[in-house]
């Protein structure tokens, strides 16, 4: 038998998550079926969408119940397999969660060539991450040449990603990060045409100076301060691909302050702006493959740069999953669990 730890959802949070909603235990797994295999966890992927997973109320996809495995990507070694289709030592992609093993359906994951990049970026700059922003900006963004794009959480991997694809087609790119240090990694590392630090106490002066001729696409990760700082400069047919809101993820209350929702509909009115909200898997089968095709040549051409921010140890996924929501990590978020 193999024994599995993992963390499970002990409660759900109210406001932002503490190391209370979580509990470590240790199961024993049952033996794989015909058509299974048995998966040792080598990498666990953090990502912003799991805090709304913890919480019960109506969402694109089913919440974790209580006492159920926190959901996750990861890259997993085979241990054993009943599948013919894969062997012991083949390195997947599945989607296991919070937990050191798992049996799973050979069908329900996909097979990883070590050789052909480092297996971790199956979870970030080659995986859903960067899927999550080829296809928002390619499929709703559509940049043009000369036209000016604004991407807040620009250091993390999602907007990195987004920014550096909008220069590939032509677009001026301006990233909005959080710290010095984010700041200069994105305009000096990334190479984005300017990068403002959000929280500065000019930043809404501060990005009208970046954007002189207005903004033409949103690509919106953020919402909160930075989003009432962006809508006023959108230009006569900008478009907003809404991919997050990690401003508004641990509110437990509605927002202080006047409701600004009349001006933004207004705005969309008057600038006939497009706003689409959009999760990454609508279009995984139109667009996967074109995907791993282009992300694949821009990395191996140094076109587009990645970082990664490695935690040790499965038992240290709580407290990095908090850190991420208030914006600690530099970098895709990695559990190194095996």
């Amino acid at each position: 038998m193999v024994e599995s730890t993992r963390i499970v959802l002990a409660s759900r949070p109210v406001g932002a998550p503490t190391p209370a909603n979580f509990r470590i235990e240790t199961v024993e797994l049952p033996p794989p079926a015909e058509g299974e295999v048995v998966l040792r966890t080598l990498y666990l992927s953090l990502d912003p969408y799991m805090r709304g997973r913890m919480s019960a109320a109506e969402s694109y996809a089913s919440p974790v119940e209580i006492d159920e495995v926190m959901v996750a990507g990861t890259v997993a070694e085979v241990l054993e397999s009943r599948d013919p289709s894969l062997a012991e030592g083949d390195v997947v992609l599945a989607y296991s969660g919070w937990q050191s093993h798992q049996v799973v359906p050979a069908g329900a994951v996909r097979k990883l060539d070590p050789d052909k990049a480092p297996i971790s970026t199956a979870l970030g700059v080659l995986g859903m991450p960067g899927f999550t922003a080829y296809s928002g900006l390619l499929k709703i963004g559509q940049p043009k040449a000369g036209e000016t794009l604004v991407v807040a959480a620009a250091s993390g991997p999602v907007g990195s990603a987004v920014g550096q694809i909008a220069r590939i087609k032509g677009a001026r790119a301006i990233g909005i990060a959080g710290g010095p240090d984010k700041v200069a990694y994105v305009r000096d590392d990334l190479g984005f045409d300017a990068a403002i630090d959000h929280r500065a106490p000019d930043f809404a002066d501060q990005l009208r100076a970046a954007v002189p001729d207005g903004i033409d696409i949103y690509f919106e990760n953020v919402g909160g301060a930075v989003a009432d700082a962006v809508y006023p400069l959108l230009n006569t047919y900008a478009r907003v691909p809404v991919c997050g809101l990690i401003a508004n993820y641990n509110a437990a209350d509605v927002p202080e302050g006047p409701d600004r929702l009349p001006a933004f509909y207004s705005r969309i009115l008057t600038k006939s702006v497009t706003v689409r909200g959009f999760i990454q898997s609508e279009f995984v089968k139109e667009m996967y493959k074109d995907f791993l095709r282009d992300m694949s040549g821009w990395i191996a051409d140094g076109s587009v740069r990645y970082r990664e921010d490695i935690v040790e140890g499965l038992e240290n996924a709580p407290e990095a999953f908090i850190g991420l929501l208030e914006g600690r990590n530099f970098g895709k978020l990695v559990v190194r669990v095996g």
